[in-house]
């Protein structure tokens, strides 16, 4: 039997989870999959690709004329060594990066002698670095980047006095998910709009009918609303930090013996 909260919403049982990202080696997905006794599958709805040296030149950027690279993820670390790697060419000892996060700065080890670099890392965003941007703004900054941009690094550079130029070095495309089209789950999970849009390009006619979509943060919230869809798990919040503790909390109604 559905049950139903105070504002009407009906919560129906949970059996199978569909996650729009690679499965990894441990997560705490896991231990909802135990504990509810759940299926949960994993699989990227969008992946990306890099330019080609073409597609690159048509942008007429420089590499070798920036001082300072700007750093916003791991697959941003890739597609920049890579493009240098096929023009050939080879960042100067005393080039300066600013990245992200700790762990994002900790990447850069896979190309660079780190202990012999100058490297910045913020905690949780480039803001975190403002002082040190300000420091070194005699520098030509440059900040590799997807098709779809950077929107928040953009508007922290934008907002700082700094000499800077964007850099699209790889796309995210959908997915192939033609295999799933007569596979149905009783909740899907997404965590950005692009994966909403993957979705579609799959499956222009998809209908939510029972199915329940999860969503993490604003923006693919927006994206669900703008397809006429209903979010029916939001995070984060503050009580449910996380998408799995939104699960945990939707699963301990839906799911209640």
């Amino acid at each position: 039997m559905a049950s139903s909260n105070a504002q009407g919403e009906t919560y129906k049982k949970v059996k199978t989870i569909l996650v729009s990202q690679p499965k990894p080696e441990r997560s705490p997905y896991y231990d909802l999959e135990r504990k509810f006794n759940l299926q949960i599958d994993w699989r990227p709805f969008i992946h990306v690709e890099p330019l080609t040296p073409k597609e690159f030149r048509r942008q007429r950027i420089k590499i070798d004329d920036h001082t300072a690279i700007i750093f916003t993820s791991k697959n941003s670390i890739d597609h920049f060594f890579k493009v240098c790697e096929e023009a050939r060419v080879f960042m100067s000892a005393e080039t300066k990066y600013f990245c992200k996060t700790e762990s994002i700065a900790n990447y850069l080890q896979k190309f660079i002698v780190y202990r012999k670099r100058k490297v910045f890392a913020g905690k949780r965003s480039l803001s975190d670095l403002k002082t040190y941007f300000i420091r070194h703004k005699e520098e030509k900054f440059l900040l590799p980047c997807s098709n779809l941009g950077a929107k928040k690094a953009v508007a922290f550079l934008e907002s700082i006095n700094i000499e800077w130029q964007e850099a699209v070095m790889y796309r995210t495309v959908a997915s192939d998910l033609s295999d799933l089209e007569d596979v149905f789950y009783d909740v899907l999970v997404f965590f950005s709009p692009s994966g909403i849009e993957s979705l579609y390009e799959n499956f222009p006619e998809f209908k939510q009918n029972d199915t329940r979509i999860a969503v993490f943060g604003s923006q693919t919230v927006q994206a669900v609303e703008d397809r006429g869809l209903t979010a029916n798990i939001k995070a984060p919040a503050p009580e449910v930090p996380s998408m799995t503790s939104a699960l945990k909390n939707y699963l301990n109604i839906s799911n209640k013996e």
